[in-house]
C-alpha cells in the first residue's frame, strides 16, 4: 500500500509523523514548504497503535478497520495540503504498531527518507514523548537528520525560515 519513494533518492524527502497534535500541522506545513523551496517530496506516516480490547477478537478487528478507515481519510486531506503547498502528491505510509518502533523500521526500510520533520508541543507538558525519544535515546543511532519545528510557529514564520 505504501507508495515507494525509493527511485527518487536523489531527491529530498521530508518525513512527517501524523498524529492528533497540533503541532503536527506544523511540522506538516514546515515540511512542504521545505520540499517547495528544494525540489523535494513530502512523505506523510500515520501509525494504528494497537487497542487494548486484544482478547476481543471481533471487536478489535472492527476497530481497526475503523482506524484505518479514519488513517486513510486524514491522510487525503492532510495530502491535498501538501499538494496546495508543494506542489507534488506526498508518499502516504500506513503502519500498526508502536509508533517508535515504526518511525524507525520505516526510515530503515526506505533510503528515500532524507529528514525527518518533527514539532514541539508548545505548551507546558515539554516536546512530545516522540521528540524526546527520537532526541534522546535514538539521536547517535539515526542515518537522517531530525529538524525539530517549534509546534508555535505560523505559515508566515515557517515560511520566511524555509
Amino acid at each position: 500500500m505504501p507508495q515507494s519513494i525509493a527511485k527518487e533518492i536523489h531527491q529530498r524527502i521530508f518525513l512527517v509523523v501524523v498524529d492528533d497534535t497540533e503541532e503536527m500541522t506544523v511540522a506538516l506545513h514546515y515540511a512542504a514548504m521545505r520540499a517547495r523551496n528544494s525540489g523535494g517530496r513530502v512523505a506523510l506516516l500515520y501509525v494504528i497503535e494497537p487497542g487494548e480490547l486484544q482478547h476481543w477478537g471481533a471487536v478489535e478487528a472492527l476497530m481497526k478497520q475503523e482506524q484505518r478507515e479514519e488513517a486513510e481519510r486524514l491522510l487525503q486531506t492532510l495530502a491535498k495540503e501538501v499538494v496546495d503547498i508543494a506542489g507534488s502528491m506526498p508518499a502516504l505510509y500506513i503502519r500498526e504498531g508502536n509508533r517508535q518502533d515504526e518511525l524507525l523500521t520505516l526510515i530503515q526500510e526506505e533510503p528515500s527518507i532524507s529528514i525527518l520533520v518533527l514539532a514541539a508541543g508548545a505548551g507546558r507538558g515539554g516536546p512530545g514523548p516522540l521528540i524526546s525519544y527520537i532526541v534522546g535515546q535514538m539521536s547517535g543511532t539515526l542515518r537522517i537528520p531530525v529538524t525539530v519545528v517549534p509546534g508555535s510557529l505560523t505559515d508566515d514564520q515557517l515560511d520566511a525560515i524555509t
